[in-house]
């Protein structure tokens, strides 16, 4: 089983509803945004409740992998992305995006979301390189390579365009909205 790469683990193992929540509440204040929090659970009800709850507090439910009787729920701590600033200039729709995946074009697709995102659902063939880590990646990819940056929003994806940008890359898209609302083709972790 891949290791998910997560920032904090919650163990609620043995604990009945409604604890797994309230103690996840509780993790979750600690971390900062756009931190991934795993949390063990053998309450088989946790899955759906904290699924509900994500999405009631707008927190990100990434998903769920069963491992030896052991739930492994994994959250992603929003980060208000929705709302930022979008600044690169060439931006594509996840539709049109997807006619060139159709099409076979020469294209590379570079997912910049956390692992644990990329994990669950993806679109297949592309570069799993997380926001935090592509300054130090930048030579896995090729510079004069027509690149499509991905994300669940269009925002950490407009960051990672501008930095390719900066380090030369010059055909560089950001895909809008992103992952969110991708209707195409994926490949994802059964949960």
């Amino acid at each position: 089983m891949t290791s998910l790469k997560t920032d904090f683990v919650l163990d609620a193992k043995g604990l009945a509803c409604p604890m797994p929540i309230v103690k996840t509440k509780k993790a979750m204040n600690g971390l900062e945004a756009g931190q991934v929090l795993e949390v063990l659970a053998t309450d088989k009800g946790s899955k759906a409740d904290l699924k509900a709850w994500a999405q009631s507090s707008g927190h990100q439910y990434l998903g769920t992998i069963e491992e030896d009787n052991v739930l492994k729920h994994y959250l992603r701590k929003s980060s208000n992305e929705e709302k930022a600033e979008r600044k690169h200039p060439n931006v594509i729709t996840n539709d049109e995006l997807e006619n060139k995946l159709i099409s076979n074009e020469n294209i590379v697709v570079v997912d910049v979301r956390e692992s644990a995102e990329y994990v669950f659902n993806h679109i297949p063939n592309t570069i799993s390189i997380p926001l935090g880590e592509l300054e130090n990646r930048l030579t896995d990819l090729n510079k004069e390579a027509e690149i499509y940056v991905v994300c669940r929003t269009g925002n950490r994806s407009d960051f990672a365009a501008q930095k390719l940008t900066e380090n030369g890359f010059s055909k560089v898209v950001n895909v809008m909205p992103g992952m969110g609302e991708w209707t195409g083709k994926t490949n994802s972790l059964n949960n």
